[in-house]
């Protein structure tokens, strides 16, 4: 897959691949959820009988991050389903050929909806533009379905929306499935995104304090954006095509301290040393919220009694 990273890489696409035309789409993807699939398998149909190649066009941050941040208020940011490098990653999978990573700032928020078609969207070879049915644009979301149809008509781009995409007569949004997870329903979760929900990041090195209370742990990369989950879960994780069980711990360790957001995961009956490798973690069940506990044996003492509640849950 082809990345187009922002605005002044546009020229570089078009150079790159003259003589190739799109079938697009345009919104945030977080989760690529079943609804986004439907598109993705709108887009595959179009493309297949007109010859075209497919294009998302995804902000970063979403929106709402981006106002949050503006605002000052950190803690007030949505959750994430997953970071945008994932995101990338399930495009790849879903043999998505190209995709644009625009930047959402103040240029981007105060731009026009005439000038957001006309400054970008006109320069990408786009087709045909496929979007969703609750889709705006532009300063103060001014920009909507009749105006796009409008300028694809005058542009010679045929642009059509998608029906809502509803499972047990409930809409499948990404929005829906945060919920369900900071509710910590994963039937429901994994259900609307169409397989189960994960978080794979690179094993980085930790202040070794698993290792020297005798349960080590592996400390998975977390970005900036806030996870929709929080507390200790029972969990299984891939590694290498390996697969194993373990208990993570997602959150700050108040007992030491701490003030960023870590997820670590003990593995059962494993000890290899894995640093900076991949690991894709499944989340099957909260066990508890974390807690701020005494003292370290204390603390200790309670992650032996979590490994034990997750041994039981595999028996």
């Amino acid at each position: 897959m082809y990345l187009i990273r922002g605005t002044n890489n546009i020229e570089l696409f078009r150079s790159n691949f003259p003589e190739i035309s799109t079938v697009a789409t345009i919104g945030n993807f977080d989760g690529l959820h079943l609804g986004h699939q439907q598109i993705l398998k709108t887009m595959q149909e179009e493309a297949d009988i007109h010859g075209l190649k497919r294009l998302i066009i995804f902000t970063e941050p979403h929106a709402q991050e981006f106002f949050s941040e503006a605002a000052g208020l950190e803690t007030s940011k949505p959750p994430r389903i997953f970071p945008w490098q994932e995101k990338v990653r399930k495009m790849r999978e879903f043999g998505v050929e190209f995709a644009f990573f625009l930047k959402f700032n103040n240029q981007l928020r105060s731009m026009t909806p005439e000038d957001f078609l006309n400054k970008i969207l006109l320069r990408l070879h786009i087709k045909k533009l496929v979007i969703g049915d609750d889709f705006r644009f532009g300063a103060n979301r001014e920009g909507d379905f009749s105006l796009l149809k409008n300028w694809g008509t005058q542009n010679s781009i045929e642009v059509s929306n998608t029906e809502t995409y509803e499972i047990d007569g409930e809409r499948v949004s990404s929005t829906r499935i945060r919920e369900a997870l900071t509710e910590n329903d994963f039937e429901k979760a994994n259900k609307f995104l169409g397989r189960p929900f994960t978080y794979s990041g690179k094993v980085v090195y930790g202040n070794q304090l698993g290792g020297q209370l005798g349960i080590p742990t592996a400390n998975l990369w977390l970005p900036k954006n806030k996870l929709p989950i929080s507390g200790v879960y029972i969990v299984k994780a891939l590694l290498d095509k390996k697969k194993l069980r373990g208990i993570a711990n997602m959150g700050i360790r108040p007992t030491v301290g701490g003030e960023s957001p870590v997820l670590e995961v003990h593995l059962l009956n494993f000890s290899e040393k894995i640093y900076g490798k991949r690991l894709t973690v499944e989340f099957l069940k909260k066990v508890r919220d974390e807690k701020k506990f005494e003292n370290l044996n204390a603390l200790k003492d309670q992650i032996f009694k979590d490994i034990s509640t997750a041994e039981s849950y595999f028996v």
